[in-house]
Protein backbone atom coordinates (compact mmCIF):
# COMPACT_ATOMS: atom_id res chain seq x y z
CA UNK A 1 0.00 0.00 0.00
CA UNK A 2 1.21 3.25 -0.85
CA UNK A 3 2.59 5.57 1.67
CA UNK A 4 -0.06 8.52 0.93
CA UNK A 5 -3.39 5.97 2.01
CA UNK A 6 -1.22 3.99 4.57
CA UNK A 7 -0.61 7.79 6.02
CA UNK A 8 -3.84 9.05 5.11
CA UNK A 9 -5.83 5.72 6.80
CA UNK A 10 -3.77 6.10 9.79
CA UNK A 11 -4.81 9.85 10.47
CA UNK A 12 -8.66 9.11 9.60
CA UNK A 13 -9.11 6.07 11.47
CA UNK A 14 -12.52 5.33 10.26
CA UNK A 15 -13.58 4.39 6.90
CA UNK A 16 -16.98 4.52 6.18
CA UNK A 17 -18.81 1.49 4.28
CA UNK A 18 -20.98 2.38 2.11
CA UNK A 19 -23.77 0.41 0.18
CA UNK A 20 -25.88 2.89 -2.36
CA UNK A 21 -28.85 2.04 -4.49
CA UNK A 22 -29.27 5.30 -5.62
CA UNK A 23 -26.63 7.27 -7.50
CA UNK A 24 -28.46 10.62 -7.10
CA UNK A 25 -27.93 10.40 -2.56
CA UNK A 26 -23.82 10.23 -3.79
CA UNK A 27 -23.59 13.99 -3.66
CA UNK A 28 -25.10 15.10 -0.47
CA UNK A 29 -24.16 11.30 1.18
CA UNK A 30 -20.30 12.96 0.68
CA UNK A 31 -20.56 16.40 2.08
CA UNK A 32 -22.40 14.66 5.21
CA UNK A 33 -19.65 12.63 5.76
CA UNK A 34 -17.20 15.33 5.28
CA UNK A 35 -18.83 17.92 7.26
CA UNK A 36 -19.15 15.02 9.85
CA UNK A 37 -15.40 14.50 10.00
CA UNK A 38 -14.31 11.66 7.70
CA UNK A 39 -11.57 11.95 5.36
CA UNK A 40 -12.50 8.81 3.29
CA UNK A 41 -15.36 6.52 2.53
CA UNK A 42 -15.34 3.21 0.77
CA UNK A 43 -18.20 2.31 -1.85
CA UNK A 44 -18.95 -1.27 -1.73
CA UNK A 45 -19.81 -2.75 -5.59
CA UNK A 46 -22.98 -4.29 -4.31
CA UNK A 47 -25.29 -2.00 -6.25
CA UNK A 48 -25.57 -1.89 -10.46
CA UNK A 49 -24.66 1.66 -10.10
CA UNK A 50 -21.67 1.76 -7.66
CA UNK A 51 -19.54 2.91 -10.63
CA UNK A 52 -21.84 6.23 -10.90
CA UNK A 53 -21.94 6.60 -6.78
CA UNK A 54 -18.16 6.45 -7.08
CA UNK A 55 -17.74 9.10 -9.57
CA UNK A 56 -20.15 11.46 -7.86
CA UNK A 57 -18.63 11.29 -4.88
CA UNK A 58 -15.09 11.76 -5.98
CA UNK A 59 -16.38 14.59 -7.83
CA UNK A 60 -17.44 16.38 -4.97
CA UNK A 61 -13.61 16.69 -3.68
CA UNK A 62 -14.50 16.49 -0.21
CA UNK A 63 -13.22 12.48 0.50
CA UNK A 64 -10.91 10.15 -0.81
CA UNK A 65 -12.91 7.70 -2.46
CA UNK A 66 -12.46 3.68 -2.48
CA UNK A 67 -13.61 0.86 -4.28
CA UNK A 68 -15.08 -2.14 -2.01
CA UNK A 69 -16.71 -5.27 -2.50
CA UNK A 70 -14.16 -5.74 -5.89
CA UNK A 71 -14.19 -9.24 -6.61
CA UNK A 72 -12.48 -9.33 -9.93
CA UNK A 73 -9.80 -7.39 -12.25
CA UNK A 74 -12.36 -6.48 -14.52
CA UNK A 75 -14.55 -4.77 -11.46
CA UNK A 76 -11.23 -2.88 -10.19
CA UNK A 77 -10.50 -1.83 -13.80
CA UNK A 78 -14.05 -0.26 -13.75
CA UNK A 79 -13.67 1.25 -10.31
CA UNK A 80 -10.51 2.95 -11.01
CA UNK A 81 -11.60 4.53 -14.17
CA UNK A 82 -14.77 5.84 -12.13
CA UNK A 83 -12.13 7.96 -9.51
CA UNK A 84 -11.40 5.39 -6.95
CA UNK A 85 -8.11 5.58 -5.30
CA UNK A 86 -8.24 2.31 -3.44
CA UNK A 87 -10.03 -0.85 -3.71
CA UNK A 88 -11.04 -3.03 -1.23
CA UNK A 89 -11.53 -6.38 -1.54
CA UNK A 90 -13.45 -9.38 0.52
CA UNK A 91 -10.99 -11.89 0.21
CA UNK A 92 -7.25 -12.29 -1.00
CA UNK A 93 -7.76 -12.63 -5.12
CA UNK A 94 -3.97 -12.35 -6.87
CA UNK A 95 -5.29 -11.47 -10.40
CA UNK A 96 -7.09 -8.17 -8.30
CA UNK A 97 -4.18 -7.55 -6.83
CA UNK A 98 -2.20 -7.40 -9.74
CA UNK A 99 -4.24 -5.50 -11.56
CA UNK A 100 -4.50 -2.70 -8.97
CA UNK A 101 -0.73 -2.95 -9.24
CA UNK A 102 -0.56 -1.92 -12.97
CA UNK A 103 -2.96 0.64 -12.39
CA UNK A 104 -0.90 2.57 -9.56
CA UNK A 105 -3.76 1.73 -6.89
CA UNK A 106 -3.13 0.48 -3.26
CA UNK A 107 -5.35 -2.43 -2.66
CA UNK A 108 -6.49 -4.04 0.89
CA UNK A 109 -7.67 -7.91 0.09
CA UNK A 110 -9.77 -8.87 3.29
CA UNK A 111 -8.00 -12.57 5.01
CA UNK A 112 -10.03 -14.22 7.81
CA UNK A 113 -6.99 -16.97 8.27
CA UNK A 114 -2.92 -17.08 8.96
CA UNK A 115 -2.48 -18.76 5.44
CA UNK A 116 -4.30 -15.94 3.83
CA UNK A 117 -2.25 -13.52 5.94
CA UNK A 118 1.12 -15.39 4.44
CA UNK A 119 -0.11 -15.35 0.92
CA UNK A 120 -0.81 -11.53 1.17
CA UNK A 121 2.79 -11.02 2.61
CA UNK A 122 4.51 -13.20 0.05
CA UNK A 123 2.23 -10.60 -2.48
CA UNK A 124 3.92 -8.18 -0.93
CA UNK A 125 1.41 -6.53 0.97
CA UNK A 126 1.62 -4.60 4.50
CA UNK A 127 -1.96 -4.14 5.22
CA UNK A 128 -4.98 -6.03 4.77
CA UNK A 129 -8.75 -6.02 5.97
CA UNK A 130 -9.49 -8.50 8.70
CA UNK A 131 -13.40 -9.90 7.43
CA UNK A 132 -15.74 -10.10 8.33
CA UNK A 133 -14.42 -8.89 11.79
CA UNK A 134 -16.65 -9.61 14.70
CA UNK A 135 -18.09 -13.09 13.25
CA UNK A 136 -14.74 -14.29 13.25
CA UNK A 137 -13.96 -13.61 16.77
CA UNK A 138 -13.54 -10.11 16.89
CA UNK A 139 -10.51 -8.10 18.59
CA UNK A 140 -9.26 -11.74 20.15
CA UNK A 141 -9.03 -13.38 16.87
CA UNK A 142 -7.08 -10.24 15.37
CA UNK A 143 -4.46 -10.32 18.30
CA UNK A 144 -3.73 -13.86 17.56
CA UNK A 145 -3.32 -13.02 13.92
CA UNK A 146 -1.32 -9.98 14.36
CA UNK A 147 1.03 -11.77 17.54
CA UNK A 148 3.24 -14.21 14.31
CA UNK A 149 2.90 -10.65 11.80
CA UNK A 150 4.55 -7.48 13.60
CA UNK A 151 5.06 -5.58 10.90
CA UNK A 152 1.44 -6.50 9.46
CA UNK A 153 -1.21 -3.36 9.71
CA UNK A 154 -5.36 -4.68 9.70
CA UNK A 155 -8.23 -2.65 8.65
CA UNK A 156 -10.95 -4.52 10.72
CA UNK A 157 -14.37 -4.30 9.00
CA UNK A 158 -17.20 -6.38 9.15
CA UNK A 159 -20.18 -6.31 12.67
CA UNK A 160 -18.14 -3.57 13.67
CA UNK A 161 -20.76 -0.63 15.59
CA UNK A 162 -20.01 2.39 17.45
CA UNK A 163 -19.48 0.79 20.66
CA UNK A 164 -16.66 -1.36 19.30
CA UNK A 165 -15.06 1.19 17.48
CA UNK A 166 -12.62 2.86 20.49
CA UNK A 167 -11.53 -1.39 21.22
CA UNK A 168 -10.19 -1.85 17.95
CA UNK A 169 -8.47 1.54 17.33
CA UNK A 170 -6.57 0.87 20.71
CA UNK A 171 -5.36 -2.22 19.03
CA UNK A 172 -1.68 -1.78 17.94
CA UNK A 173 -2.14 -3.67 14.44
CA UNK A 174 -5.22 -1.77 13.19
CA UNK A 175 -4.80 0.90 11.21
CA UNK A 176 -8.18 2.59 10.45
CA UNK A 177 -11.75 0.68 11.09
CA UNK A 178 -14.00 0.27 8.62
CA UNK A 179 -17.97 0.28 9.44
CA UNK A 180 -21.22 0.69 7.83
CA UNK A 181 -23.20 2.36 11.16
CA UNK A 182 -22.72 5.32 9.63
CA UNK A 183 -24.48 5.50 6.66
CA UNK A 184 -27.06 2.33 6.80
CA UNK A 185 -29.61 1.79 4.32
CA UNK A 186 -32.26 3.03 6.09
CA UNK A 187 -30.77 6.63 6.44
CA UNK A 188 -30.42 6.77 3.22
CA UNK A 189 -33.59 5.46 2.09
CA UNK A 190 -34.84 8.44 4.44
CA UNK A 191 -32.46 10.78 3.26
CA UNK A 192 -31.53 11.70 6.69
CA UNK A 193 -28.00 13.64 6.03
CA UNK A 194 -28.19 15.28 9.17
CA UNK A 195 -28.19 11.67 11.30
CA UNK A 196 -25.05 10.65 9.07
CA UNK A 197 -23.44 13.35 10.19
CA UNK A 198 -24.29 13.04 13.63
CA UNK A 199 -23.10 9.86 13.68
CA UNK A 200 -19.93 10.04 11.73
CA UNK A 201 -18.85 12.95 14.08
CA UNK A 202 -19.67 11.17 17.07
CA UNK A 203 -17.24 7.88 15.66
CA UNK A 204 -14.73 10.71 14.54
CA UNK A 205 -14.51 11.91 18.43
CA UNK A 206 -14.60 8.33 19.23
CA UNK A 207 -11.43 7.40 17.26
CA UNK A 208 -9.29 10.36 18.55
CA UNK A 209 -6.93 9.59 21.27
Amino acid sequence: MTADLTGLLAEARIVPVLTVPDPTTAAPLAHALAAGGARCAEVTFRTPDAEQVVKAMAAQGDLVVGAGTVLTAEQAERAVAAGARFVVSPGLDHEVVARCRELGVPVLPGVATATEVMNALRAGLDTVKLFPAEPLGGRATLRALAAPFPGLRFMPTGGIDAAALPGYLAEPSVLAVGGSWMATPALLNSGDYAEIRRLTAEAVERSTP
